[in-house]
């Protein structure tokens, strides 16, 4: 993706090369990009994918640019990571994922960054519709995706289902 800079954040392709280093530690991370990147980055919730992205992205090196990091402008920090789960599928959809620091939580960051991620992934050439899921307990991400303007499809007992 190209970087997408919004009120108070910017969101910039995690590469390939930057996932790898970060799977050493954040400070391995730090040494290739001109932002801080605190100790308890990436959340585990996602540095567990890291092994498969590293092979999907090494394989498929187009699918690179559906991967974010979120970058807190005025400090130049890490704040998390937001990105689609691949290209668009055989339907033309993207799947929205984000996550953001614990510390970092509750100022907005989230809304203000899936919002833009959505128009963003809405523009894409073969893109038709953006979809999420959350869980029914995550209050905040039920938020988060009502005012990125998606709508809730279905619940389920395990899943929210949501679409552009």
């Amino acid at each position: 993706m190209p970087q997408i800079s919004i009120d108070r954040l910017k969101i910039t392709t995690f590469e390939l090369e930057m996932i790898k280093a970060l799977l050493e530690g954040p400070k391995q991370l730090a040494k290739m990009v001109p932002y801080q990147v605190p100790a308890e980055y990436p959340m585990d919730v996602y540095k567990q994918f890291f092994p498969y992205k590293i092979e999907r992205f090494t394989e498929h090196p187009e699918e690179n640019i559906w991967e974010g990091l979120i970058i807190h402008k005025e400090t130049k920090t890490v704040i998390g990571d937001i990105g689609y789960k691949g290209g668009p599928n055989d339907k033309g959809e993207i799947n929205l994922g984000y996550s953001i620091l614990p510390r970092f939580q509750g100022n907005g960051y989230a809304s203000e960054a899936a919002t833009a991620m959505v128009q963003w992934g809405l523009a894409q050439p073969g893109v038709r519709k953006v979809t999420a899921t959350c869980s029914p307990e995550n209050g905040a991400s039920i938020r988060v995706l009502q005012k990125a303007g998606l709508e809730q499809l279905r619940e389920d007992e395990q899943k929210i289902y949501w679409s552009s």
